[in-house]
């Protein structure tokens, strides 16, 4: 269903992500490292048993930051299986991002390092393969700031996976699975979204199970 809103309605859609996003962001910040830790490891070895990750041979991965899932252990377990792991550059004046075939566990230290503190291949790095260039992708592991049960997912406001994943959308191999790795703290009863922001497949997160 498309959902029209008026200019109003978009600033007060803006007001209510920003005011989740600060909430969220306190949530993940009371947090400790080794709580952290703890989760990551409990979704990463859920993401382990998923049929999806089994069955997928192009992965695209997230290099997370200080408040995200962390992810080495899964970039680790990707090359282990000898599947193909591709990471983000993000271009910091647009929100374009690429997806960049990463050689080893070890390339990743040669990369430089961001404003946002993250490791990413330099602008100017045009000798690896851009996904949508080649094979497409089997399965796009997700970061963000929230999560609803819907597949509803805020990012950081930058629109860099939605605009990602309009063009997978385009290739002749068609949309990923979709995949978000969050703490638990980071679901909400439900995330506000407008008309392009696109649903998730699943959200993987420590619960009762």
């Amino acid at each position: 269903m498309t959902v029209y809103y008026s200019r109003a309605g978009m600033a007060a859609l803006r007001a209510a992500k920003q005011a989740l996003r600060t909430e969220i962001k306190r949530r993940v910040a009371a947090l400790s490292d080794g709580e952290k830790q703890r989760q990551s490891l409990v979704v990463s070895q859920k993401l382990f048993k998923h049929p999806k990750y089994v069955s997928s041979e192009r992965i695209a991965v997230f290099l997370s930051m200080d408040d995200e899932v962390r992810t080495k252990e899964i970039i680790k377990h990707v090359f282990k299986l000898g599947k193909s792991c591709f990471i983000p550059r993000y271009k910091s004046n647009s929100s374009h991002m690429d997806m960049l075939k990463l050689n080893s566990l070890q390339d990743i230290e040669t990369l430089p390092l961001t404003s946002w503190n993250i490791r990413q291949p330099a602008e100017d790095d045009n000798s690896r393969e851009e996904a949508l260039a080649t094979g497409g992708l089997d399965l796009i592991l997700m970061p963000g700031l929230g999560f609803d049960q819907l597949g509803k997912r805020l990012g950081r406001g930058k629109g860099f996976y939605d605009t990602y994943l309009e063009r997978c959308i385009r290739h002749p191999k068609g949309k990923p699975y979709t995949i978000a790795l969050a703490f638990k703290e980071q679901l909400c009863q439900e995330i506000p979204v407008d008309d392009n922001d696109v649903l998730i497949d699943e959200v993987l997160y420590e619960n009762d199970e």
